[in-house]
């Protein structure tokens, strides 16, 4: 993606214009740009430069109805790109720059943003299935998430509390949203749940903040625990069939993410997982003694179904 005179993305003056037809014109520049990148990225200053102009680019838009529409338009460019490792570069630019901008915007601006943040969020694990749940993609959109100046990084007292806040409040659901909207096709091989929580498990044990693990765990292990089936003592003979997820919640998440594997084996995996992470010797002790909490009223219940 590196910028020749016929091939540079639209200036940030342009992407940031007060008029609206000059920012219609700059994304749709910018689009084309992305879709016909070449194998090179633009170096880290170029990128920094283009989403400070994206970024103004949203905050200069109004009205309910075209900020929805400029929002999916903009999630849609971590798609339009070929690559992957393109696309992920353009979304460390988007964490990037949304962390750092973030205690910036006014109270009349923020619930616009809040809604631009589900947008990406969705639009990266539609990529990452594309992908086909790569694991080293994986990997790499954790670590956006989790490095320093990464919205779900522990120890950066840069990222906003709220930010944090409103990923645990989304992701589940737009998790559950994106892999509704795939073909049965795109959902082969499974979704690695347990990975893709990964940044909230991390998240949660070394979070100097009672509110932060409180808000985690009751906004993402406690709704996924829940969303699992329990099985009656008469259907245990039938245990390791796949049950029924009609009318359950999060149930394209769960059938994504199981394959021939049954319900009460994933639930089992996501125990192990943070069982393991509670054991870690770098977890904090007050973390570890919840998730030990978390995780034994979680296992008993499995054993009582």
């Amino acid at each position: 993606m590196t910028a020749t005179p016929s091939s540079a993305p639209p200036l940030a003056k342009y992407l940031a214009s007060t008029d609206k037809k000059t920012r219609d014109k700059a994304i749709k520049n910018l689009s084309v740009f992305l879709s016909n990148s070449s194998d090179n990225g633009l170096p880290k200053s170029e990128m920094d430069k283009l989403w400070k102009g994206v970024f103004y680019c949203f905050w200069m838009s109004d009205k309910p109805l075209v900020q929805q529409a400029l929002a999916s338009e903009l999630a849609e460019l971590v798609l339009t790109i070929q690559t992957t490792s393109l696309s992920l570069a353009f979304l460390r630019g988007f964490w990037e720059t949304t962390v750092r901008e973030w205690n910036g915007i006014d109270r009349l601006r923020i619930d616009k943003y809040y809604m631009l943040v589900r947008r990406f969020v969705n639009a990266s694990f539609r990529l990452l299935a594309r992908a086909e749940w790569d694991e080293s993609a994986c990997n790499e959109y954790n670590e956006i998430l989790t490095r320093e100046g990464g919205p779900l990084c522990s120890t950066d007292i840069r990222v906003p509390t709220s930010l944090a806040y409103h990923l645990a409040d989304i992701y589940l659901e737009e998790f559950d949203k994106a892999l509704g909207t795939l073909s049965s096709s795109s959902l082969r091989p499974p979704a690695p749940l347990a990975t893709i929580m990964s940044p909230f498990y991390s998240l949660a044990a070394h979070t100097a903040n009672t509110l932060t693990y409180n808000r985690i765990q009751s906004a993402v292990f406690e709704p996924l625990f829940a969303a699992f089936p329990t099985s009656s003592l008469g259907d245990r003979e039938h245990s390791s069939k796949r049950a029924r997820l009609d009318d359950q919640a999060f149930a394209n998440l769960l059938q994504a993410s199981t394959s021939d594997q049954d319900l009460s084996g994933l639930k089992t995996a996501l125990l192990k997982k943070l069982f393991d992470v509670a054991s870690d010797s770098e977890t904090r002790d007050s973390s570890r003694k919840k998730m030990y909490a978390l995780w034994k009223s979680q296992a008993e219940d499995e054993e009582d179904s």
